[in-house]
């Protein structure tokens, strides 16, 4: 069972492992994680499954009214079973706005397939965006609220 809850700052050290495990090249410093973990007007999230910590989702509202979530992983052993299909449900209810964006590595088809299939769409290419010279996708969303 997937159960959906709010993460807070008692939850870093499970970040930092997901995010060294599914993001190694590109993961937070210890000081980003604090922050989405404790910054007010942010969206964070974690899954678990069966109790065990699985996954998570952070989202922010910009100055333009648009929601951006700024990340979303899950540990790979909980892959293929909903939890991010579950955090990224939760995150997008969770949001004021019906405008919803993200940025996924153009190489991440597992990601752009899940997005796609949750009805983002392909808005923006952001050349090397990401660490290795990797180009970013801008993938949106718009939901009626």
């Amino acid at each position: 069972m997937i159960e959906i809850t709010e993460a807070d700052i008692h939850d870093l050290l499970e970040l930092r492992r997901l995010e060294q495990t599914c993001f190694a090249m590109d993961a937070w410093p210890l000081l980003d994680l604090i922050g989405v973990l404790s910054f007010p007007r942010i969206i964070r999230l974690r899954a678990r499954v069966d109790g065990r910590w699985a996954g998570f989702i952070a989202a922010e509202v910009d100055s333009r009214q648009i929601g951006w979530i700024t990340t979303l992983a899950v540990f790979p052993e909980y892959r293929r079973q909903g939890a991010a299909n579950a955090l990224l449900l939760a995150c997008e209810a969770a949001l004021p706005v019906p405008d919803i964006r993200l940025s996924v590595r153009a190489s991440n088809q597992g990601a752009i397939q899940l997005y796609t299939r949750a009805g983002y769409t392909i808005i923006d290419r952001w050349p090397e965006y990401y660490k290795g010279n990797e180009d970013g996708l801008v993938m949106r969303h718009l939901i009626a609220k």
